[in-house]
């Protein structure tokens, strides 16, 4: 390792260099424009620096505007020795490797190496790619020019990362055919191997002292060994988890098992082509490997619906999916049974042949463990098996009850620190509810304030008269009471919804309205366009209105006017009939516990902090925050939600949103509602 100051044992022993680095004449002052003391931010490196020192876990939560990349990556470049950065996203990723973490490196004059890891499906397979060259599987022109393009790319990529090749979309479906999986790779016996991008990739990230990668790459590893960070794990000294809020959900995904017919289609896809390149007079491969397909795609049509969430035993015995389901099992033992038979003619059919019987035993345990479930021992389960239906796949989930256990577990051993933060993490000041998620049972939670003044920067509205928002109309009544303030924030808005039914609706009332009314707003809906181009839109029209549901509630920075107004149509409660959720509200109430007040209300508390926080995101801002929700007044828990908001002045009157927008004197703290709230 190339640092300057080893791991010490000594706590406190870095408080006076990390004064001196945040000062405004320190290092980070000299050369990075625009730099600031915050307390806030010298504080929170000193806590980390501080677990470093010990090797211990501390959760950390940052107000939005706080700085905590530097408070982290300041003591983890300087004093973390092998560290691993794992974010919420690959666009955070990205951000922190060609961005964040070169600035603080080349302030500090640190000499630390850095690596980019991402999930195998980000990187071309030279093998996949030559395989779809030759076999011109290709449904639309569009893809055959993608093809070229990524065919270009190969030869003069140095990482073969497909965010570096712009011309072609990420979800471009020829992606699917040039880039590896887990199932399909050949690993050490692949020609190409000596020139793979991922084992490039893992060999920079093994010899590099910071490592960043994403969570989702990070906890596949944990629970696959696939990703190459169960090499990096052993000699890591710290890691540290940014946007940590969405640890629980994504170690839930990882911990858990899943099994779906996509992954039996695409089976059949790589049998038909290596069946047919190396084995053609062995078996009638279309007759074979057609008997599975068709059999995964009848178990995906046992449920008419597009959507389905169901939990096993709210399958009716009766259902045709039981019976479809052995149908699968039965065809998939056939065409192994054929795959074994010709598995000694191409290394390639006898990884078919491994594949087809790794799934073919997922599936069997899934059964089998869906039986126990009917009966007396569903109480002793530590998992649920739930069913999830897409327009076209079917998965089967086996998901853990808790995760605490678990990343317990992962924590024990090797002893080295581990740093947990977010802008949300805590219900009102207390950490409980994400500590017991995570086993994080004995850490130290420590929450750092926003520098930001929300008492003159923002104000939250609460409309009146709304109704209950199970209300079949309830839609077009936050729209009417929405209506108003878009025209008298000048648009500026984003509106967040918390069901795509919703979004639709909104969008539907809000083109009728916005042309009736002669607005002049750009109306951006989620899914017309990509997430980043719509944000583009949104930042360079000036006066856009954009509607989104769960995926622009986090990780959005608007900054200055563009955003001035935050509607919220409803408290971000989970749909209570989701299977996981469901189970999870059962264990806790076995064990005495409240489920609504001990799961569902942290949930939606941190959910509306996250769609909260991209109202305000510097010390210029200005904006409303509007929650159409009634709940949030009328209800006995309604106080301590508002309470874990920022501290924003509070209003129920839109002639204060008016004069708020209009930039006169600001209404002060409703106090009388303030009184009215039950604790």
């Amino acid at each position: 390792m190339t640092q300057e100051t080893p791991i010490s044992g000594d706590t406190g022993t870095h408080d006076q260099e990390v004064e001196q680095l945040f000062d405004a004449a320190g290092l980070l002052g000299q050369a990075v424009p625009g730099f600031h003391p915050r307390q806030s931010q010298t504080e929170m490196a000193k806590a980390i620096a501080d677990a470093i020192a010990r090797q211990a876990s501390l959760i950390a939560e940052a107000g939005t505007g706080t700085g905590k990349t530097f408070a982290y990556l300041v003591p983890s470049l300087l004093w973390g020795g092998k560290v691993i950065v794992s974010t919420g996203t690959k666009n955070l990723q990205d951000q922190l490797f060609l961005r964040d973490i070169p600035t603080v490196r080349k302030a500090l004059s640190a000499p630390v190496s850095v690596a980019l890891l991402k999930g195998r499906a980000n990187y071309l397979c030279h093998f996949h790619l030559e395989r779809t060259l030759q076999n011109g599987r290709l449904t639309s022109r569009e893809d055959v020019g993608y093809l070229r393009e990524i065919s270009r790319f190969a030869k003069t990529s140095s990482t073969g990362d497909k965010a570096e090749l712009s011309r072609v979309p990420e979800t471009a479906p020829v992606w699917n055919l040039v880039t590896s999986t887990r199932d399909n790779c050949m690993g050490a016996e692949c020609q190409y191997y000596q020139d793979c991008f991922v084992m490039k990739a893992r060999r920079e990230a093994q010899q590099a002292d910071v490592v960043v990668v994403n969570h989702h790459l990070f906890f596949a590893d944990v629970a696959l060994k696939d990703t190459g960070i169960a090499e990096l794990l052993p000699s890591a000294n710290t890691i540290v988890f940014d946007e940590a809020h969405q640890l629980p959900e994504t170690a839930s995904l990882f911990f858990g098992e899943t099994v779906s017919t996509a992954q039996v289609i695409e089976l059949c896809r790589d049998v038909l082509a290596e069946g047919l390149a190396h084995a053609r007079d062995g078996a009638d491969w279309s007759k074979v490997t057609g008997q599975v397909d068709r059999a995964a795609r009848d178990l995906r049509l046992t449920f008419s619906q597009d959507i389905v969430r169901l939990a096993v035993n709210q399958i009716a015995p009766s259902s045709p999916f039981f019976p479809a389901l052995d149908k699968l099992l039965d065809e998939l033992d056939d065409m192994i049974a054929v795959l074994q038979a010709q598995a000694e003619r191409a290394e390639t059919i006898e990884q078919c042949r491994v594949r087809a019987h790794e799934l073919s035993t997922k599936i069997e345990a899934w059964k089998t463990a869906s039986t126990a479930v009917s009966g007396e021992a569903a109480k002793d389960l530590d998992a649920v098996l739930w069913v999830e239906a897409f327009t076209s796949s079917l998965q089967l989930h086996k998901t853990p009850l808790s995760i605490a256990p678990i990343f317990a577990k992962q924590r024990e051993g090797t002893p080295r620190a581990w740093i947990f933060t977010s802008a949300t993490l805590a219900v009102k000041n207390d950490f409980h509810h994400y500590a017991s998620q995570m086993g994080l049972w004995d850490a130290p939670a420590r929450t750092w304030p926003s520098p930001f003044d929300y008492g003159n920067q923002g104000l939250l509205y609460v409309p009146t008269d709304l109704p209950q928002p199970n209300s079949p109309g309830y839609t077009d009544a936050v729209i009417d009471a929405a209506l108003p303030m878009i025209e008298a924030a000048g648009g500026r808005t984003f509106l967040l919804c918390t069901t795509i039914r919703a979004v639709n609706r909104a969008a539907e009332r809000l083109r009728a309205e916005f042309e009736a009314r002669k607005l002049p707003f750009p109306l951006l809906v989620q899914g017309e366009a990509g997430r980043t181009e719509l944000l583009d839109r949104f930042r360079s029209s000036g006066n856009a209105v954009l509607i989104g549901s769960q995926s622009f509630w986090e990780g959005v920075d608007v900054r200055g006017d563009a955003l001035s107004l935050v509607i919220i149509d409803k408290l971000p409660f989970a749909p209570p009939d989701d299977p996981v959720l469901a189970a999870r509200i059962e264990a806790l109430e076995r064990k005495g516990l409240n489920g609504f007040v001990h799961h569902q209300l942290p949930e939606a508390v941190i959910t509306l902090k996250q769609g909260a926080g991209r109202l305000i995101r510097d010390e210029k801002d200005r904006g409303v925050l509007m929650i159409c929700d009634p709940r949030l007044i009328s209800k006995p828990y309604g106080r301590r939600i508002w309470q874990s908001l920022p501290p924003f002045k509070r209003t129920r009157v839109a002639a204060d949103v008016h004069a708020f927008f209009s930039g006169q004197a600001q209404p002060i703290p409703v106090e009388e509602e303030e009184s009215a709230q039950p604790d």
